[in-house]
């Protein structure tokens, strides 16, 4: 069976194909000064047109999204309370949900209805989630105050858990050590987690965000790196 692997960033999208759990191919592309504006768009439509896939799966990292106890039924709040975290546009933007069990949580998220139509009219098995949400399913916590960092092109997801509960979520810009080094403190600071008693796990592009890494290494004590892309073996997509 041909399965297609779609992950949304904030400026990109990845792409695997895959047969029976064997990657055949997977493809990166990121938005730059220097390429077209609608280099997402139009990759997106080579993607889908480039062969029959029995199912899809999509992946949204885009920084729109807000986290609610699971049991939350007030939807029509969806929008609203995004756009308490980022501009929300009921007329480009779809309204998800994705819910979490295994942490009593759950995500409203958008995504782009341009995509969303084009995705949905190929007329086979589409599955959509948060990138928040499957990233919290992979992780193994235990009863301890722990920092969870999913790296990306340019970005990350982070999640704060003490005692198998989530304390907070964020998804954000990553384009300097100094920004990131000043989230992840401010953070910590704010929830009331020591440093000296936080357990801190890297996952995703580490060695891309290499620096991110060691310059984070200078001040925690209990750090692993858990999980680092290799080609062709996704880390957000498996």
């Amino acid at each position: 069976m041909n399965v297609l692997n779609l992950l949304f960033t904030k400026d990109g999208l990845i792409c695997q194909i895959a047969k029976n759990k064997s990657i055949l191919e997977e493809k990166s592309y990121f938005v730059t000064e220097e390429t077209p504006e609608n280099l997402i768009e139009d990759k997106l439509d080579e993607i889908l047109l480039k062969q029959r896939f029995e199912e899809i799966h999509v992946i949204s990292a885009l920084n729109h999204f807000t986290l609610m106890p699971e049991g939350f039924s007030e939807h029509d709040a969806g929008f609203e309370l995004i756009a308490f975290n980022a501009p929300a546009d009921k007329e480009k933007e779809e309204l998800m949900l994705s819910v979490n069990k295994r942490f009593g949580v759950q995500f409203y998220y958008t995504f782009p209805k341009n995509f969303y139509k084009k995705i949905k009219e190929l007329a086979v098995p589409v599955h959509f989630n948060f990138s928040g949400e499957k990233f919290l399913n992979s992780i193994n916590n235990k009863n301890n105050k722990e920092i969870h960092i999913n790296l990306y092109h340019n970005q990350c997801e982070f999640f704060a858990i003490d005692s198998k509960k989530v304390i907070l979520y964020n998804n954000l810009d990553v384009n300097s050590e100094v920004d990131f080094l000043y989230f992840v403190m401010f953070t910590l600071s704010k929830i009331g987690f020591g440093i000296n008693e936080t357990n801190f796990y890297a996952y995703g592009e580490t060695t891309e965000n290499e620096t991110f890494i060691s310059e984070l290494q200078k001040f925690v004590k209990n750090m692993r790196i858990v999980f680092d892309n290799v080609p062709n073996k996704n880390f957000i997509l498996n």
